[in-house]
Parts: C-alpha cells; structure tokens; sequence
C-alpha cells in the first residue's frame, strides 16, 4: 500500500466467517457459567422478548486521572418483556472424552398445548398425540419403565443437570401459538439436590427475579436484525473508488491476483449482512421490574417522579405495545427487533471492576411517547395539561325536535 501515509486495516473480523443467515431464530446457550456445588442450587438462564427502548438519567462518580467527576448522565436502556417460564423436563449428561453426551431425558406428565406444538411441524393437521403413551408412565408400577428409574440413573451417572423450560407466549400479544423451549443448566448443590430441585418444579411457573438481580452483569444470546443482501462497502466497510474509475465505484478493484486464479476467503464480497447468531457480555441489569398484571402499578417511577408511572410509554412500544408482566432493564443496546426472542444467561466471568459492580441508583426512567417527540411522561399528566380532547370526548346525541 505505497499510497497510504498510515496502516487502515480492513473493518468487519474475520473471526465471524461465514457471514451466513443463522438457522436458529431464537439464542442459543453454548457455553453455561462453571458450577460450585458449595452454592445452593439455582438456575442460570432465562428467555424474554424485546420491547423496546429508552433512556434513563442516573447520578454517577467517574474517576478521570486524580479527578473524579461527579454528573448526572443519560444512559440507553433496553426493556425485555419476561412472562414467567413452564419447567417441563430434566436432562442429564455425562462427560466423554468428546464433550458431554445427553445419558436420559425425563418430562413433566402434563405439558401445555403450546410446548407439544414445538414437536409438530403442522399442528392443525397433525394427530395430537405427543407423549400420550409417556405420560402413562407417571402411573405405572413396572419398575423398568417407570419414571423414578430414570431420575436414578441421572443421579448415579451424571455429572450435569439441566431443566426444560419453556416460554409462554400465550401471555403476550405476538401472534404466536407455539412457545419457545430452552435448556437451562442447575447449578450448585450435589447433583441429587439438582434431580430434586427439577422433579420438584415440574409443571411449576419460574420468575426471572429468581434467578437475577438488580446490579448484576449479565450475558445476552440472540440474532441480530436481518439486512438481506449487501455490497462490500456496507457488509465491509471497505473504501469506495475514486471518481474517475471505469465499471464501478461501490467495488473492490483487484480481488486477486492472475495466477493463482482463484479468489481467496480474505477478500470482500458481496453476501449476506443481519440475521447473525450473537452473544453479547456483562450487560449490566439497572431494573427487575415488576408486571402490571400483577398488580404492580410504579414499576418505573422514580423519587423525582410527580406522576405514578409504568414502564410503557404513552401509546405503547412501537411495533411491540403494552408491557404488562415483568420485565428487565438491560443498560445500551441489544440485538434484534422488536419481539424477537432474547436469551438472558447469568455472566461467565467474576467481576471485580468497580464498574461492574456499582450499585445504580436512577433518578428518572422516560415513558414519554417513542412516537414521534413525547412531552407527557403518562396518560393522566397530559390529561391535567391538556384537558379533554375532542375524540376522547363522549360523543352526547342531540335530541330530535319535535
């Protein structure tokens, strides 16, 4: 490169290749946080769906050389909707020298319509008979077959225990009748205390404020929103050719050389950009907010607040609507539109920064309206502002003359 003054690197890792369409929709957990049987057993992951975004303002001490500023700043935040999760089965593995291997699965007797539809390709014209004859089990006397000996044999011969657990999509307005099934990893206690705990909660509904905390870090598993087909200036950020160049400007000019003739898997080309399966780490939670449908009617007021306030804005998410059950408040941004399925998995690492270990304190949480420029925080301050508006006014019939 003798025309450049300076080294410009090509942008776009190569460590990402290929830049393909993922074949999973929804975020998968790889890789689950190392177990410490000295803790009590707990889970470790948990599925949401994106609402949308806002902004908070938060006080903060921020050392700068040997000063430390003391300001109020306004932070992006991320709300994903958390509608409790169904546990419907235990899995259990043992180690190999390749990596774990599934020894036994084990499910719940009754499991709901919505989780039998994630075995069918097509509901509406399938039999409807998925785990008939293995809920019979629960009931039967031969010890071969019966359901504890297979809980046994995770006991026995397992090293890792993992729970089925899925979301229920019921609750929310997406449009969608089949629900989304995870594996979760029990962490902590013997591997008994895990078979147990599992056995225990089948059937059973879990809350997302069981299994994280305000302040915490977290990881966040999902596919990022799809672009469809791009060129090498978007999908690389490779520089575009001067003016004066014939057959292209938007180009790569020389993608090889003559001999060998072949193009090589550094160079960049046109292809695919979005819909890539990702994972992003130490998210800091700021809220574990509670469902209106629960009765919970503040969830996003603050000390400073004059109105009582729930976290959806004035008209709703756009492209999402109302925030009715729990939620979390995840600091910046996440991948993904809105409704799409987000996995939410406790942090690998051990924190020990002072930033990632800060209590956070908010000072305001914004609802105003995401459509267009709100000026109202909720419902009823712009009702005292503006007074009734003329659709919202009853429409009074005049009476006929006589």
């Amino acid at each position: 490169m003798s025309h450049r003054k300076f080294e410009h690197p090509r942008c776009g890792s190569l460590g990402f290749l290929p830049k393909k369409r993922t074949k999973k929709h929804r975020g998968k957990i790889r890789s689950f946080p190392k177990d410490d049987p000295s803790k009590p057993v707990h889970l470790t992951a948990f599925m949401g769906y994106k609402a949308g975004m806002t902004h908070v303002v938060r006080y903060r001490e921020r050392r700068q050389h040997r000063k430390i500023i003391k300001k109020d700043v306004v932070e992006p935040v991320t709300i994903i909707e958390t509608p409790p999760m169904r546990i419907v089965g235990v899995v259990g593995y043992i180690e190999t020298p390749r990596g774990l291997r599934a020894l036994t699965s084990v499910w719940a007797q009754n499991l709901t319509r919505e989780c039998k539809r994630v075995f069918y390709k097509n509901w509406m014209r399938a039999k409807k008979k998925a785990f008939s004859k293995y809920a019979e089990r629960w009931r039967s006397d031969n010890p071969k077959t019966s359901i504890q000996r297979d809980l046994d044999r995770i006991t026995k011969y397992c090293s890792v225990v993992r729970v089925l657990a899925h979301t229920q999509v019921h609750k929310l307005n997406l449009h969608r009748k089949k629900a989304h099934l995870l594996e979760i990893q029990v962490n902590g206690g013997s591997i008994a205390d895990k078979v147990n705990f599992a056995k225990e909660n089948f059937e059973q509904e879990i809350t997302v404020d069981q299994i994280f905390n305000q302040d915490e870090n977290v990881d966040v598993v999902g596919v990022t929103r799809g672009h469809g087909r791009e060129g090498v200036i978007k999908r690389w950020g490779v520089t575009r050719l001067p003016r004066k160049t014939h057959r292209g400007l938007r180009k790569v000019a020389c993608i090889g050389a003559w001999h060998p003739s072949s193009v090589r898997w550094t160079v960049a080309r046109t292809g695919q950009r979005g819909y890539f399966h990702r994972t992003e780490i130490n998210k800091k939670i700021y809220r574990v907010g509670a469902g209106a449908i629960d009765g919970a009617n503040n969830n996003a007021t603050t000390e400073n607040d004059m109105e009582i306030k729930n976290i959806t804005p004035v008209g709703g998410f756009p492209h999402y609507g109302e925030v009715n059950h729990a939620f979390l408040m995840i600091k910046g941004s996440i991948m993904g539109p809105k409704k799409r399925p987000i996995t939410i998995r406790k942090s690998l690492m051990h924190h020990t920064n002072t930033s990632h270990t800060e209590t956070i304190e908010l000072k305001f949480i914004d609802t105003a309206s995401k459509i267009g420029h709100g000026r109202f925080q909720s419902k009823t301050e712009k009702h005292k502002i503006m007074g009734p508006m003329k659709r919202t006014a009853e429409v009074i019939e005049e009476e006929p003359a006589e």
